[in-house]
C-alpha cells in the first residue's frame, strides 16, 4: 500500500461521510447516486447484493427496500451481521452456492440484482481488466436468468476490451442499458457501473444457448484481442474462483 493512497484514503470526503452515517463502505453512496439516478429499487423489493463484503450495499439496500423488503448479500469474505439481511458465504459462480441461494428464495422472484464485486487485482491493468470481465459475465449468466420481468441489474466493470459486447448482452436482455459513474468513485479509478432497467420477458435477437461469456470471448476473438485461451490442469482452490485469462496481442 503507497503513501500516497493512504494519506488519499484518509483524507477522502466520502470515506468520512459513510462513517458519520453509519455505512460500512464509501461505496454505499456509489449505490445512493445509481439509486437517486435511476431509480431501481422499491419499497418492498427482494434484493441480491452480490460481493456484499463489508456490506455497505446491503444497508442501502435494506433501506430502500423497507420492512416489508428482502435483502440477500453473498461474498467469499464473512460480514459482520446486518440485522434484516440474510448473509450467505460462497461464490457466486459455484454451482453449490447458486443451489443454495435458489433454495433460500424457494421461488421468490428476485426484482434487483446489485453488485460491486471486484476480484482479487494484481496492479496489471489489463489482466486485471480482463479477470474482472470474466467475472461479470458468469455473474449475468447467473443472474439474468433469475432476474425478475422488468427487473434491474447493476455491476461495477472495468473500462477496456470487451465491455461493448458485455452491453450489447445486456441490451438484449433489458430495454434500458446505460454506463454511469457515480461522482463517488474515485477520480482514478477506471471503474463504471453497468446499469439495467425493465427486465424483458425475453432476450431479443441472443443466439440460442450461446452464454455471455461465450459471447464476449467470442466478440473479443473476432476483433483480434485473444491468440489463446488457457485451459485448466488442476482443480480450483476451495473458495477461490477460476477465470479465462485473455492474452492480447501487442498493439
Amino acid at each position: 500500500m503507497s503513501k500516497r493512497w493512504y494519506n488519499e484514503h484518509r483524507r477522502d470526503p466520502w470515506r468520512k461521510k459513510a462513517k458519520s452515517s453509519g455505512y460500512r463502505a464509501r461505496s454505499a453512496y456509489k449505490l445512493l447516486q445509481c439509486q437517486e439516478k435511476f431509480q431501481l429499487i422499491r419499497k418492498g423489493d427482494t434484493i441480491l447484493d452480490v460481493g456484499c463484503h463489508p456490506g455497505g450495499w446491503s444497508q442501502v439496500a435494506l433501506e430502500l427496500t423497507g420492512d416489508s423488503g428482502r435483502v440477500l448479500g453473498i461474498d467469499l469474505k464473512p460480514c459482520e451481521p446486518i440485522p434484516g439481511v440474510e448473509l450467505i458465504v460462497g461464490d457466486i459462480t459455484d454451482k453449490k452456492t447458486q443451489e443454495k441461494l435458489l433454495e433460500m428464495l424457494d421461488g421468490q422472484p428476485i426484482n434487483s440484482i446489485v453488485s460491486d464485486i471486484s476480484p482479487g487485482l494484481t496492479g496489471q491493468y489489463e489482466m486485471d481488466q480482463a479477470i474482472s470481465l470474466d467475472l461479470v459475465c458468469l455473474l449475468m449468466d447467473f443472474a439474468f436468468p433469475i432476474l425478475n420481468k422488468g427487473g434491474s441489474f447493476v455491476t461495477k466493470i472495468f473500462q477496456g476490451r470487451g465491455i461493448e459486447a458485455a452491453v450489447e448482452v445486456a441490451k438484449q436482455n433489458f430495454s434500458k442499458v446505460q454506463r454511469f459513474s457515480p461522482v463517488a468513485s474515485r477520480n482514478s479509478s477506471s471503474e463504471t457501473y453497468l446499469v439495467c432497467k425493465n427486465k424483458l420477458p425475453r432476450a431479443r435477437g441472443q443466439e440460442v444457448d450461446i452464454t455471455v461469456r461465450d459471447f464476449v470471448e467470442s466478440s473479443l476473438a473476432k476483433e483480434g484481442f485473444i491468440t489463446g485461451v488457457e485451459e485448466e490442469s488442476e482443480p480450483k482452490e476451495s473458495g477461490k474462483i477460476g477465470f479465462t485469462l485473455h492474452r492480447a496481442r501487442d498493439d
